[in-house]
């Protein structure tokens, strides 16, 4: 009974078995035809293998806002064709080391790049991979470039027909006669050509090198491109990846490397218009859309280029350049956008696209230390935490922390000197180097730097690399910033606080006429407040404020149109900047050397990029109308005292200042002072002198600070660089008096209320004044010569209750080091205080006629 059972199990496990079977193989041929057929109906209409010569293709190209035609991919387009026996062994072997290394053993496609593209579109979601040296030629001949699964299985197809047709070395030397080498050379003898000037096959290793890791990403790698230097990093690659498979050995690839360094390229001359901003927007281009598309795809790309605006910004950089080169400043650059959108309407790279040593970089895009240009972050950065542009920071020589306890930092101002005290208009204003450390200090360099990351400076994030590798002197410039990233930056100064990113491309449609994407003005983030960002655009377009440093006719002022500007020039002299903008127009200026060697010489605001910067926001605004910066809801205005900066007191001079809402109230003023001296002694008077009327009012400054970075010793550096200060000047009333007149070694005590002589109610309130310089032991209160009360501390008042009648009430006052006073007044309650009763007469007795009095016995 138990062997049927088992059995039946068994028979009815293995039936499903066979069916489990069946089911898979059913599943593999249905798998198996619908691959047929899709590999048929994909293969319906591709191209005869047999066709693998340049096809036209679809030209590219970039027009500027207007319609203007820029570049044109394939217009500029040179090719010529080789023979494989005219291309270096080395270029070869390079190709396909970095390429296709099983080039000579596979039949058209690899399974390990098939593997790879296959894990790249499950588990990455992207099409990338995978491709033989065989299927890029197909890629780059019969194929349109789009990235498409279908596409893809297309090329699979081909790549295995045409090794059916060709030979290898057929393969290879078609591949390098149509692959893409950046800018307008196709196939290697073009690329030769362009790039060193000679023919491919007297080309070196190092050069064989370089070229062979070009078509993988033609607009990254060219040395033409973006980036300059992009191209050394691949090559270095591609010499590996060589010794690596046997074609060199180790000693070549260390030669060839260290002649990376010496490598110079044919000088090549742009036949486009805008040049670095061609390229920038292209290597956009290709990181949206990929090589292929942006080379071959027919892609018609409207940008937000301004090409009058770009050729007249050109030519300023260009003219202005060649009268400072004598100064050794070869080159500059220049971005001007609008500040609402972002929208670049002109990028200068440099002053000559087609200089051969450096015309190719585009400085826009470079890190270069920003100088003072940067203050204004730290400023605003104050701002958010409560400053106010009449906040005074006393611009005195001042020791910060250093590198060491021996070499502590000194901030030195543009012009060697030091001004005593600046209000924060003025300082940001006149680009005083010492207020701005001092403000930073007080700020906090992580708050600085949260606010510059916020607004944009990608470099300036506070990481923990960034916060122990800069310090004050970040204020100063001593972060290295990108001109296109600060102009976007400061665009929220311009709109109103909202940051925006740089936009280059305004539309992309295909060959079809279908929009693959297009810009919407948005909006950006909030990264300042109205106030905020009206405040320092008006601290900057406020030609009184810069007059210390600028004098009242800058390049920076132009008459007519309020412009906020920012200049600044590194300590080493190897950056000077200008950034300047209006609500409508925000325009950056750099110039300097490429090679980071100093200039000799460079006024800022007056020579360098302040008159570059001029020209070209005039032209910019040349269609515009007039548009200032309007004061927004949340900032008041309020009269302010012209040295302390808290509100006007006294009839000293005062002038108006903004502030954001809620910030105007300042409390008293401690730094100008009215100070009673006393007229024997010119001293301090003291409250007996003044109780006397002894005394006359003068005018005084009395500074002091802070010193925030008070080590063990307790030394405040900040006070003793502001008394080291006003030790220098000659107006007295720097030089208040610290001491008082003799009679502060009396004492005193003096009645508030009641009044001597007062007549009062009989309850009444009693109020005296010790007139004390030191503490005071005790103060009593008598009335009649009858003690009612006895104070420690103060208030030193009481309510007494008294007949009616005159009265004389006393206070007496005890000093803690054993002097004492009196004083005593006469009061009348409901009386005059010198009142006295009426006498009563004396009753007089009229004796009666003929009466005699009786005498006693």
């Amino acid at each position: 009974m138990r062997r049927k059972r088992f059995n039946h199990r068994r028979i009815k496990k293995s039936f499903s078995f066979k069916k489990i079977v069946l089911v898979f193989l059913i599943f593999l041929f249905v798998c198996f035809l619908g691959t047929v057929v899709t590999f048929a109906w994909l293969a319906r209409d591709l191209p005869q293998p047999g066709k693998v010569v340049r096809r036209e293709g679809f030209a590219t190209r970039i027009y500027d806002r207007n319609g203007q035609l820029l570049y044109d991919i394939y217009q500029q387009e040179k090719r010529t064709p080789v023979s494989l026996e005219q291309i270096p062994e080395s270029l070869r072997q390079a190709t396909i080391a970095v390429e296709d290394e099983e080039f000579y053993q596979h039949q058209g496609f690899s399974l390990r790049g098939i593997g790879r593209a296959l894990y790249n579109i499950v588990f990455r979601r992207r099409l990338q991979g995978g491709s033989t040296l065989t299927q890029q030629l197909v890629k780059n001949v019969l194929l349109s470039p789009e990235r498409t699964l279908s596409r893809k299985i297309r090329e699979f197809i081909l790549a295995i027909q045409i090794e059916a047709k060709f030979s290898k070395d057929e393969i290879l030397e078609m591949y390098l006669n149509e692959a893409p080498y950046g800018g307008t050379a196709r196939g290697v003898e073009a690329a030769s050509e362009l790039y060193f000037d000679k023919s491919a096959s007297k080309l070196s290793l190092v050069e064989a090198a370089i070229l062979a890791g070009f078509p993988q990403s033609p607009t990254a790698y060219s040395p033409f491109g973006a980036d300059p230097e992009a191209y050394v990093g691949r090559a270095e690659h591609v010499l590996r990846q060589m010794s690596e498979n046997g074609y060199i050995t180790q000693e070549e690839e260390e030669k060839a490397t260290k002649e990376l360094s010496y490598i110079e390229f044919a000088p090549r001359s742009s036949d486009f218009s805008a040049s670095h901003f061609v390229m920038y927007v292209k290597k956009l281009l290709v990181e949206r859309f990929g090589e292929e598309m942006v080379e071959a795809g027919g892609l018609k790309v409207t940008t937000t280029l301004d090409l009058d605006l770009q050729e007249k910004a050109e030519e300023i950089v260009a003219q202005e350049i060649e009268k400072v080169i004598n100064l050794n400043i070869t080159n500059g650059g220049a971005v001007v956008l609008d500040p609402k959108t972002g929208e670049i309407l002109a990028m200068v790279g440099s002053r000559d696209y087609n200089e051969p040593n450096f015309g190719k970089v585009n400085v826009t895009l470079a890190l270069r230390q920003p100088g003072s240009a940067i203050k204004p972050v730290t400023y605003v950065a104050a701002l958010k935490r409560g400053y106010t542009a009449a906040y005074l920071i006393m611009d005195t020589k001042t020791e910060f922390p250093g590198v060491s306890a021996n070499k502590p930092y000194v901030p030195v101002n543009y012009d060697g000197k030091y001004h005593g005290p600046m209000q924060v208009r003025f300082a940001l204003g006149n680009s005083i180097n010492l207020a701005a450390v001092k403000m930073l200090a007080q700020v906090g360099l992580r708050n600085m730097l949260e606010v510059a990351y916020s607004m944009g400076l990608s470099t300036l994030e506070p990481t923990a690399e960034n916060l122990s590798r800069l310090g004050l002197s970040v204020t100063l410039g001593g972060g290295e910033v990108r001109l296109l990233e600060l102009v976007s930056a400061y665009s929220a100064f311009a709109n109103g606080g909202f940051k925006i990113m740089p936009v280059a491309i305004l539309k992309v449609e295909n060959k079809e006429g279908e929009i693959l994407e297009e810009f919407k003005p948005s909006q950006g983030k909030r990264v300042l407040t109205s106030g905020e960002a009206f405040i320092i655009s008006d601290i900057l377009a406020d030609n009184n404020a810069r007059l210390i440093a600028f004098g009242p006719n800058s390049a920076l002022n132009i008459a007519g149109l309020k412009v906020a500007v920012k200049t600044g020039t590194t300590n080493d002299m190897r950056d000077n900047w200008t950034v300047g903008w209006t609500p409508q127009v925000m325009t950056g200026v750099w110039v300097g050397n490429n090679d980071n060697s100093e200039m000799k010489s460079v006024a800022s605001g007056i020579t360098g990029a302040a008159p570059i910067w001029r020209k070209i926001i005039l032209a910019a605004l040349e269609d515009k109308s007039k548009v200032g910066f309007s004061v927004p809801e949340d900032v008041v205005t309020a009269e302010v005292d012209e040295v302390s900066g808290a509100r006007s007191h006294d009839g000293f001079p005062s002038r108006l200042e903004y502030f954001i809402k809620g910030t105007e109230s300042q409390g008293e003023d401690r730094v100008h002072l009215k100070l009673k001296i006393c007229k024997s002694e010119g001293k301090l008077a003291s409250p007996l002198d003044i109780t006397r009327g002894d005394y006359e009012e003068k005018e005084f400054f009395v500074f002091s600070e802070e010193d925030l970075f008070a080590g063990p010793d307790g030394e405040n550096r900040w006070q003793k660089g502001i008394d080291e200060w006003v030790n220098s000047q000659g107006d007295s009333r720097y030089h208040s008096p610290t001491e008082y007149c003799s009679t502060a070694n009396e004492v005193g005590i003096q009645f508030e209320e009641p009044n001597d002589r007062d007549t009062v109610q009989n309850e009444f309130k009693v109020k005296v004044k010790p007139l004390v310089l030191g503490e005071v032991e005790w103060v009593k209160i008598y009335a009649d010569d009858r003690e009612k009360q006895t104070f420690n501390r103060p208030p030193y008042e009481v309510n007494l209750v008294l007949s009616d009648g005159p009265h004389k009430v006393k206070a007496k006052v005890h000093s803690q080091d054993g002097k004492e006073a009196e004083k005593e007044i006469s009061i009348g309650v409901n009386v005059p205080w010198n009142w006295s009763p009426t006498p009563t007469p004396t009753p007089t007795l009229t004796p009666t006629p003929g009466f005699s009095p009786s005498l006693s016995p």
